[in-house]
């Protein structure tokens, strides 16, 4: 039985998604570290939609979760149509000051997590012939971010990663694409809540989900969603990198 995976799955963007999915009839596969609210995820979506779902329980930042993914994937004889990396937090503040731990993990999770689940997932969707990647990037992908510096450097490897392999397998059936939501309302988006929505009006998870799925099943490599993400994502890259990096410092810790 074919599924789609989805990483970050119990709030925000990635529990937004999974209800699009199982709206759209794909059974699915979620992964969090928060197992409760998976399991109340797992029986709603059962009951609404009809569909097949698993969850699997896991911290995606420690070194060896994927081997524990992939195994319990090939117990169950489960082929993955759409995988869908979307877990990630955010760290932000000095880097002089922030927490390497949490950094570290980050990097682990957006880097390699993520990298090899798309490593090791890709060549099924080969065999047939069909299937895709949705990446989830960041406007900050654009841009070195001062007091965002790691996060906006994992973001911009998601980026370039995602359209590398995108091109690599043109014509193959198989897309990857990259979400590139700004601003969006979720749980670890609290930080100068204020601010923000005050310079760039904040969107719905929803909306950016939507959006999301929409991407992938047309086979966009790149998606920002919301005018005045485009908009600032456009005009960013006819900057002189230097004052870019400025302004996004600015906008940031202003």
């Amino acid at each position: 039985m074919n599924y789609s995976l989805i990483t970050g799955a119990s709030s925000g963007i990635g529990f937004e998604l999974s209800q699009k999915f199982a709206e759209e009839g794909h059974n699915l596969i979620l992964i969090s570290r928060q197992k409760n609210k998976l399991e109340q995820i797992s029986v709603d979506l059962k009951k609404n939609y009809s569909v097949e779902v698993l969850i699997i329980p896991e911290d995606l930042s420690q070194p060896d979760s994927v081997d524990r993914i992939i195994k319990v994937l090939n117990n169950n004889s489960i082929k993955i149509d759409y995988l869908i990396n979307n877990a990630g937090f955010y760290v932000k503040g000095n880097f002089t000051e922030t927490s390497w731990k949490e950094e570290q993990k980050l990097i682990q999770l957006q880097c390699i997590t993520h990298t090899k689940l798309t490593k090791l997932l890709i060549p099924d969707m080969l065999k047939t012939g069909k299937g895709g990647i949705l990446n989830i990037a960041s406007t900050g992908s654009f841009v070195s971010g001062p007091y965002n510096a790691v996060y906006c450097a994992v973001k911009s490897f998601v980026l370039s990663f995602s359209e590398a392999v995108a091109q690599e397998l043109s014509g193959t059936g198989v897309s990857v694409t990259a979400l590139c939501p700004g601003g969006t309302k979720t749980a670890f988006q609290q930080y100068d809540k204020k601010k923000r929505s005050l310079l760039f009006p904040l969107m719905s998870a929803s909306d950016v989900a939507k959006a999301g799925y929409k991407a992938l099943m047309s086979g966009k490599r790149l998606a920002v969603p919301g005018m005045m993400n485009k908009i600032q994502t456009t005009l960013i890259q006819y900057l002189p990198r230097k004052l870019a990096t400025r302004l996004a410092g600015l906008a940031v810790n202003h």
